[in-house]
């Protein structure tokens, strides 16, 4: 441990150094000469028109969207039902306790879990089917709901909508694959404690093919990028967005005003990683059906104020997909600006929700794949596409946003567009910006500590380090300005998708193979109701 703490030191170091000096320019500068090339790498752009070019990441993780929903059946559509049913409750005493044993399943139910990965078959897992549904919800319900939204419109036109939600259908399929694995495939300590995501169907999926070497390789890839995204994508870019709108609404003066919030924020965090998934679960269930509660309730109170106006929005979103609308670079240019916006919003592909999901309680891993589908669905379906229609709505005189024009502040034109219909909703925004940005980093330290644990191991030690260091760049982040900082650590989320997209895809055969066994499993409840056997959770 000391030679790691040491390398710690070094790492963070030069951080110190320049936040002593007061230069962030220095550390933008610094971040730039030494990684700009795997920034570069990771986004490198394939042209695609004479004026737009697609990120060959996008080409991955749309690509492995199409596959996962032809191969599993469309499972983004068939699977909806069901997973309703689930995160609802109604097949619980399956999951808890078998379908074989309430109810005599016939069908062999062989379990194809490695030994290791589970301890005891009754009862592992450490929160619900909505537990961790909300808090994987959280780290992808965020700012880019509310600002990137209004982003992708002013670049692409209200037609990117429309290829934002074709993004966010296609990749249901895609969270379903990777959760599915990410039960399937996790470890149990000796506590209950549960580590699970890429990093683990990786080692242990790759070792069953054959394909150990490949899998150890991919696995440690996966686990240094997703430390580096949860200290800057999951928690910098975060805490510094969260700042910028509480200083800029309550026009607070003096450099230290980003300290102080950062701070506040460090300690609040604080209180809720400590305890770990249970946690971070129990806080998620309640922050985001709250803030994106109130987020949807005002977009639809905006929506029936002009409800008249909405056909005329839905016309303007179809027209504008299939045409471009003038938009620089046509109808590929909204293409791309709507399926980027939708992909990098729910992360689907990038394998970061299969952390999440893994420490359901289940003994059905695909239970909790067909739940995980309903995260892309709320986070792209639902509330991006509410943002779009109230910027579209408001903003059909052209009054505060002029289409195929780039616009920098996001957030800033959302709050205008709210801001028509609700004066002064703006406060209210800057405060679902800061719970967004709150969730999205508690969600993320406990993805980035599940990495950080798979690269040096289990234990408290260990984990107080990584939480100690987390808590550091929070305040960082609030602190001060970043840029190449930002890239970088956007660029290791998504670089993220490489190993995640070659494992799942290798591992889909599983994947089938749970989904049937699950399936039957329900099948055999529901016949034997229909037959008149009591439910016997009842009795349990």
């Amino acid at each position: 441990m000391k030679k790691y703490l040491l390398s710690l030191f070094t790492l963070i170091s030069p951080f110190l150094t320049f936040a002593q000096e007061s230069t962030s320019e220095k550390i933008d500068r610094v971040f730039k000469d030494y990684t700009g090339w795997f920034v570069d790498a990771i986004f490198y752009e394939i042209p695609f028109s004479e004026t737009y070019q697609i990120p060959w990441v996008l080409i991955v993780l749309v690509g492995g969207a199409l596959f996962f929903t032809i191969y599993f059946k469309f499972i983004n559509f068939t699977g909806f039902r069901t997973a309703i049913r689930v995160v609802q409750g109604k097949y619980e005493d399956i999951e808890k306790h078998g379908a074989d044993t309430l109810y005599g399943d016939s069908t062999p139910n062989e379990d194809e879990n490695i030994i290791e990965t589970l301890r005891d078959d009754s009862a592992h897992g450490e929160v619900s089917h909505f537990q961790a549904l909300t808090a994987a919800l959280s780290a992808t319900v965020g700012l880019g709901n509310i600002a990137g939204v209004a982003v992708a419109l002013s670049i692409g036109g209200p037609g990117a909508t429309f290829w934002m939600i074709l993004a966010g259908l296609l990749g249901m399929a895609s969270k379903f694959a990777e959760c599915t694995l990410g039960v399937k495939y996790r470890d149990v300590g000796e506590d209950g404690t549960i580590y699970g995501g890429p990093m683990y169907y990786l080692t242990k999926g790759f070792n069953e093919k054959g394909l150990k070497g490949l899998g150890k390789v991919l696995a440690v890839i996966f686990a240094i990028f997703v430390i580096g995204g949860s200290f800057g994508g999951g928690n910098m870019f975060q805490a510094n967005q969260a700042a910028a709108q509480f200083v800029k609404l309550f026009e607070l003066e003096g450099g230290n005003a980003g300290l102080y919030f950062g701070i506040v924020m460090a300690a609040l965090v604080a209180i809720v990683i400590i305890g770990g998934i249970k946690r971070i679960a129990k806080v998620t269930e309640k922050v985001v059906p709250f803030m994106a509660g109130i987020y949807v309730l005002a977009a639809l109170i905006i929506l029936g104020a002009n409800f008249t106006l909405i056909d005329d929005a839905f016309a303007l979103i179809y027209e504008g997909a299939f045409s471009g609308l003038g938009i620089a670079g046509g109808l590929v240019g909204v293409m791309i600006q709507g399926i980027r916006r939708g992909a990098f919003s729910n992360e689907a592909g990038v394998g970061s929700a299969a952390i999440a999901h893994s420490a359901v309680r289940t003994k059905y891993p695909a239970s909790e794949g067909i739940v995980a589908l309903l995260e892309p669905f709320v986070d792209t379906v639902v509330i991006c596409t509410m943002t779009a229609l109230v910027i579209v709505i408001t903003n059909f005189d052209g009054s505060f946003m002029q289409y195929g024009v780039e616009v920098k502040e996001g957030v800033e034109i959302t709050a205008q567009a709210f801001d028509t219909v609700i004066p002064h909703f703006s406060v209210i925004l800057t405060i679902a910006v800061i719970l967004f940005a709150f969730s999205t980093m508690i969600s993320w330290s406990y993805y980035g500590m599940q990495g950080w644990v798979f690269l040096f191991g289990k234990g408290k030690t260990s984990d107080l380090v990584y939480k100690i260091l987390f808590l550091f760049f929070v305040i960082v982040g609030a602190s001060i300005s970043l840029g190449a900082v930002i890239d970088f650590s956007d660029a290791m989320i998504f670089a993220m998708v490489v190993p995640n997209i070659i494992g799942v895809v290798i591992l889909s055969p599983v994947i089938k193979r749970e989904l049937k066994k699950y399936m039957n499993a329900i099948n055999v409840k529901e016949e034997a109701l229909d037959d008149g056997a009591e439910d016997l959770t009842k009795h349990m």
